[in-house]
Parts: C-alpha cells; structure tokens; sequence
C-alpha cells in the first residue's frame, strides 16, 4: 500500500470536515482522515497555527477563518456572489422563494449563494452543499453546456436517484439537456425532494462560455412555472451582463 505524502496527510484533515462534520474531536479527525492519533494530532497543530483549523473551550475543532478568507479570493466565490447579489435580491423580491446560485466542480453542483424565503419550501441545501448535476435544476443548466465528452461521460455513469423522479435515465436526461440548450432554462421537479421543484438557467461570462447557473426553488404543489421562467432569465440575463458577457447583436 502506497503511503501517503505529507501533501496528501494535511488535505485529509481538512476534507475529514464537512456539512455533517462541521466540528470534530481529534480523535474524529484521525478516524475520518485514516491516520494515526499522533499524526493527526501533529498535522492539526499545525493547520491550527496557520489559520486553517480553530480549537474551542471543549477540545473541539472547527474549520478556520484562514480558510475562508483563502475561498473568498476564488472567482467563482465571493467575487462571483457579489456580482450576483443584486440580481438575486430582485429574484427573490419577485417571488419570495428560495433562490440560488452555483457553479460546477467536476460531477457535482455547488451551491455558492442561497435566499431563503421566509415561509417558502423547505430545501436540502446550504452554502458550500453539493450534489450531482443530474439531480438540480442549477445542475443541468451546467451539465447541459458542458463539453460533449464529459455529458457522454457523466450520462453513461451511475445517476443517483433521490426520489422516483429524478433523471436515472441516460436517455431522459439527454433529451433534458438537448431541452436545455434549446429553450435555455430547465425545469427540475421534485428531483431531490417530493415537495419542491425549481427553474434554472444559466449566467454567461465573458466571451460566453456558461459559468454559473441561478435557480428558484418553489413548493411543486400549485407552482406556476411559466410566471418563474421570465423571472429566472431576466436574473441569469443581468448576473451574465454584469461578468462582462454580451449577447450577439440580432440580425435584421
């Protein structure tokens, strides 16, 4: 068995934490990241010096401010939500749902940015939460422009099903995202939860290649789609024309 490099130790303490394990003992940590008590006990001293890793009163560990101040240089984090945020308001005062904004790392969707409304739908998602692309409306707005290669790729792989409708189905979901592309907005309904469905589409960059994807997350029972879908747009539309991106000029 390969031992792992230093590298490779420290980056299993931090990913040892995550949404369900936001605070860990050391000995959790040591279990989680499969290293031994000593190590583990090593490499959190270190990461808490740096920043990375903080202690409370009770010998608890929680992730450290170092490390947010780090993520909030990514162009796809603070900076992107910033840009955003304004539209997102103007989303969220047009319906008073939850809405949402997030970009694409590798097969899953991450959620950068949320709204949550006050007595909307109840949703299983939280800033930095992720799941796989298939089974979001954000998420297939990404998959839906990404290379063809990696559609092919992730299509043909294991799809998992959270509820009995979400897309399992490689053809389904290829015809989904040839609708995607078509229409330029997905409607994504009760794919994660029975109660809730949401309309997405995606935020363009610069140049055009797509970059983000908005949503609006709605009760499924009396939603009213076709009122959400100009609003959506018009969201994506602003947050697209902010980075920078420009439609191509109409012919005529």
């Amino acid at each position: 068995m390969t031992s792992l490099s230093a590298t490779d130790r420290l980056l299993a303490v931090l990913a040892a934490f995550d949404h369900d394990h936001p605070a860990l003992s050391l000995t959790e940590i040591s279990r989680r990241a499969g290293l031994s008590l000593t190590t583990a006990h090593r490499l959190v001293g270190a990461l808490g010096d740096w920043g990375a890793l903080e202690r409370d009163a009770d010998g608890i560990y929680h992730v450290g401010l170092r490390l947010w101040e780090l993520a909030a240089l990514s162009p796809r984090g603070l900076a992107l939500r910033q840009i955003a945020l304004p539209y997102l308001e103007d989303l969220y005062e047009a319906t008073h749902e939850n809405v949402q904004l997030a970009v694409r790392d590798g097969a899953e969707v991450v959620y950068i940015e949320w709204i949550s409304g006050r007595s909307a739908v109840g949703v299983k998602i939280q800033v930095g939460a992720r799941w796989p692309l298939h089974a979001t409306g954000v998420g297939l707005a990404l998959l839906a422009h990404c290379e063809p290669a990696f559609q092919e790729a992730y299509c043909g792989g294991p799809l998992a099903g959270f509820t009995p409708h979400t897309l399992t189905d490689p053809a389904a979901l290829r015809r989904v995202l040839a609708e995607v592309r078509r229409s330029g907005v997905v409607v994504s309904d009760r794919q994660i939860t029975e109660d809730a469905l949401s309309v997405a589409a995606p935020v363009r960059g610069p140049g055009g290649p797509v970059t983000a994807a908005v949503s609006v997350v709605v009760p499924e029972r009396g939603a009213h789609t076709p009122a959400l879908i100009p609003a959506v747009r018009l969201a994506a539309r602003g947050i697209s024309r902010a980075l920078g991106w420009q439609p191509e000029p109409s012919g005529g």
